[in-house]
């Protein structure tokens, strides 16, 4: 058992590994479920063991062998990780993993293994694999090798294409019962009462809880429902607040927090007219969420989106009590 892991991936893990130890581990493998749930720790542990030279009991990789080593240097030329990848400029990464890569890794897999006889690739995230990619990757996928082995890792398996999903052995993460998570935010080192308030507020999802946690994030969320509960008052002002918002980095967190809030407080009501002004209104913060990946201007578009929040506000006065 792997002491870092959680008991999801344990989980998870411990099907892989039986599959594995039984000869029926699939060429392609599919490790598929919500983003923050340590898919590609698991698929990286998974690849350790199956070139690992000197495995100790249980048949878990020694950490120590030269196999290992250049596994943790990232310089192993039987595994390969297929990303995101600079643009031709070397400005930014490229948003999508594009045919050439794919053609690369297809390569290298039909050359002879350095060590032992096996070679590993992890492709993360699979779902950004764009069509041609998709297409060559597909070619890869039906015609396996013994001992090649081609891993995918999404938090959206949906957008793969049909064809490549069922030429994969399917391994799923799904959240935790609630009990498991409260239990494993604890011994992370986070109080009760603060592991169950970011636990409730990222609607029982582990990872996404311990990220707040550890980065501030749960902080923000307070801070976002202190601003809307200014402007639901009239205490704030949309303009101001949206530029605040938008003054760093955290833009699209906030959103995503604003978001949620909404929807939490539509849950707790009785009247249609706010519940279905609150919907609207989420629906509105998600996609002013999209349109901030676009050039359109920060400012105007979150603005416009407290505006409508001070709208829906109004319903509050007009369209019924809250219980």
């Amino acid at each position: 058992m792997n002491a870092n892991f959680a008991p999801w991936q344990q989980r998870i893990y411990g099907q892989a590994v039986a599959a594995l130890d039984a000869g029926r581990l699939a060429h392609g493998l599919l490790f598929c479920g919500p983003a923050k749930l340590g898919k590609r720790a698991v698929a990286e542990r998974l690849a350790r063991r199956v070139l690992c030279q000197q495995p100790v009991a249980g048949g878990e990789p020694c950490g120590t062998c030269r196999s290992c080593h250049l596994i943790a240097a990232g310089t192993h030329p039987d595994y390969h990780v297929v990303s995101f990848v600079p643009n031709k400029e070397g400005t930014r990464l490229r948003t999508e993993i594009v045919i050439e890569q794919i053609r690369t890794l297809s390569e290298q897999l039909s050359l002879t293994p350095q060590y032992g006889g096996a070679q590993v690739a992890i492709l993360d995230p699979a779902e950004a694999i764009n069509n041609a990619a998709g297409n060559a990757l597909l070619k890869t996928l039906e015609e396996p090798v013994p001992g090649r082995y081609l891993w995918l890792v999404s938090a959206h398996p949906a957008r793969l294409s049909a064809t490549i999903r069922s030429r994969c052995q399917r391994y799923e993460f799904r959240l935790p019962p609630h009990d498991e998570a409260l239990a494993w935010l604890r011994a992370s080192g986070h109080t009760d009462a603060v592991a169950r308030e970011a636990l409730n507020a990222a609607r029982g999802h582990p990872g996404l809880a311990q990220e707040w946690l550890e980065n501030d994030g749960l902080k923000l969320r307070r801070d976002v429902a202190a601003d809307l509960a200014k402007l639901g008052r009239g205490d704030a002002g949309a303009v101001e607040v949206a530029q605040r918002w938008v003054g760093d980095e955290q833009v699209s967190l906030r959103l995503q927090h604003a978001a949620d809030l909404a929807l939490a407080e539509a849950a707790g009501l009785t009247d249609p007219v706010r519940t279905r002004s609150l919907a609207a209104w989420f629906d509105q913060a998600n996609r002013t969420r999209d349109l901030l990946r676009t050039t359109v201007r920060a400012d105007l578009a979150v603005t416009e989106l407290l505006l409508a929040w001070r709208g829906a506000s109004g319903a509050q006065a007009s369209g019924g009590s809250r219980r």
